[in-house]
Parts: C-alpha cells; sequence; structure tokens
C-alpha cells in the first residue's frame, strides 16, 4: 500500500498527517508505529488522520501515539490538524469544528498561528506528595483531553525528565492508563517554561499541547496569575493559554494559540 502523507510540526511536536475523508485507510498499530519510528519511517510523536464527522463536528480527528495507540487528544497536533484541514480546503476556511475522544474542538486560523478552544479541563488535584524514583516530589495534576502530572521546579536543565517522566508516567497514583508528566519553572511573572514526558512516545518531547494547558491552569492554581499564560517549551517556541474561571477552579472557554508548520509531503510504501 502507498501512502501520500504531509509532515507537520507544532512548536517541535511534529506528527504525520494523513487524509482519509473517503476513508480507505486502515492502519494497525504495527504500521502506525512503524511509520512513526524515526530510523525505519518517517518519524514522528504521532500520526493523525482526517475522517468524515460522525457527531456535530465538520471532520474528526482520530490522533495515534508513537507507539500504535489512539489517544484521546493532542493539542499541538490539534492545531496542526486545523490547519491541515483548511490546507485541503484551499486555505479558505476561517474556522473549523472537529471531533475528537475529548469532545469537540474549534480551530481559528491567523496564517501560521491557530488558536484551539480545548475540552474542559477535569479532575484537577493539588499538592499530592508521591516518592518518584527515590525523590519526594509534590506532585499537581489535571486532565486537559488526557491526563497530565505536574512538578514545579527550580532548575529545567538538571531536572531529570526520563527518569522521573517515566517514573510518574507508570505511578501507582496514575494507574490504570498511567499519566504525563511535565516539569514547569516559573521564567516571569504571567510566564512558564515547561519539559514533557509523553505517554505513548515514551520519552521527552520538544513540546506537547495539552502539557502546556495543564502547566499553564496549575501556574494559575498556585498563584492566582491571570491569562493568558506564556509558555515556553524545549522546542524554543513560546505559545499562549487562555482562560476564563467563572467559578474557583472550574475552566471554560480554554484556549492554546501558536504555530503549525509545514514541514514536507511524500509517499510511503507499507
Amino acid at each position: 500500500m502507498t501512502l501520500n502523507f504531509t509532515k507537520m510540526n507544532g512548536a517541535g511536536n511534529d506528527f504525520v498527517m494523513l487524509d482519509n475523508r473517503d476513508l480507505s485507510i486502515s492502519l494497525t498499530k504495527e504500521q502506525i508505529e512503524k511509520l512513526c519510528d524515526r530510523h525505519r519511517g518517517i518519524g514522528a510523536d504521532g500520526l493523525l488522520c482526517v475522517e468524515p464527522a460522525t457527531a456535530d463536528g465538520d471532520f474528526k480527528m482520530r490522533y495515534y501515539n508513537a507507539d500504535g495507540g489512539e489517544a484521546e487528544m493532542c493539542g499541538n497536533g490539534a492545531r496542526c490538524f486545523g490547519r491541515f484541514v483548511n490546507h485541503l480546503h484551499g486555505d479558505k476556511l476561517t474556522k473549523i469544528r472537529f471531533e475528537t475522544l475529548a469532545g469537540i474542538i474549534s480551530a481559528e486560523f491567523e496564517g501560521s498561528q491557530v488558536r484551539i478552544n480545548m475540552s474542559t479541563p477535569h479532575n484537577l488535584k493539588l499538592s499530592n506528595h508521591l516518592e518518584v524514583a527515590g525523590a519526594g516530589l509534590t506532585v499537581h495534576s489535571v486532565n486537559t483531553g488526557v491526563p497530565h502530572a505536574v512538578v514545579m521546579v527550580d532548575d529545567l536543565e538538571t531536572v531529570p525528565v526520563r527518569e522521573w517522566g517515566a517514573a510518574l508516567r507508570y505511578h501507582e497514583a496514575f494507574k490504570p492508563k498511567g499519566t504525563n508528566a511535565n516539569f514547569s519553572k516559573v521564567v516571569a511573572p504571567g510566564s512558564i517554561a515547561i519539559r514533557t514526558y509523553e505517554r505513548g512516545v515514551e520519552d521527552e518531547t520538544l513540546a506537547c499541547g495539552t502539557g502546556m494547558v495543564a502547566c499553564a491552569l496549575i501556574y494559575h492554581e498556585l498563584t492566582g496569575e491571570p491569562g493568558p499564560i506564556s509558555v515556553l517549551v524545549k522546542g524554543g517556541d513560546t505559545l499562549k493559554v487562555g482562560f476564563e474561571e467563572p467559578n474557583k477552579s472550574e475552566y471554560t472557554n480554554v484556549t492554546l494559540f501558536g504555530p503549525a508548520d509545514f514541514v514536507f509531503q511524500g509517499t510511503v510504501q507499507l
């Protein structure tokens, strides 16, 4: 089987994009894993398919992690998905709504920048003290489409992201499905920097959209700093997380704004 694909990245979080509006593509977990392999495939943190809507959206987004498993949501992937769909329609769209396993997401376009409305955050928990790889950590958590753990640190350069991230990902506190793990540092009022260990990739990535939102909301919870909050990711980009909080710790209109870039197009033989 020959596949036509587009490679995109959102703030360094990279994806294989497939147009499956005619539902002619059916991939196995092993095939998706191979396509995302950086040595024997195209290479990506995940794979996204555009499919016809089945409910209230204009389209459906199917997102698969690099290990081939389907996930509920990916913030950077959703921004790339939105711009990819717009490109398929001649870049004439101004806004779309699409279905994900985490609910309906909307995307608006400003050149190469995309703003998405995230699903409503839930399961917010603060200041859980956990033993993680021999260290006692204060761990906050929230589900921003997928589950995220957040640890505030003083030094992002020396934090053992892979060791602590893997330990948090499989920690008893987050069973049975595990969690993504984020480490965040305050850079200035209204600005944080983060590093993320992603579930399904099983490694640190250059960016994670749902992780940015999780860290921004936890930062607000701990400090009261109003949105929008600037989030600097390891890939070097700074994105904006906006939100409204009509009631304490209850968030609405959560948005993520940042770049969604085309890298290259090609064909691959499976």
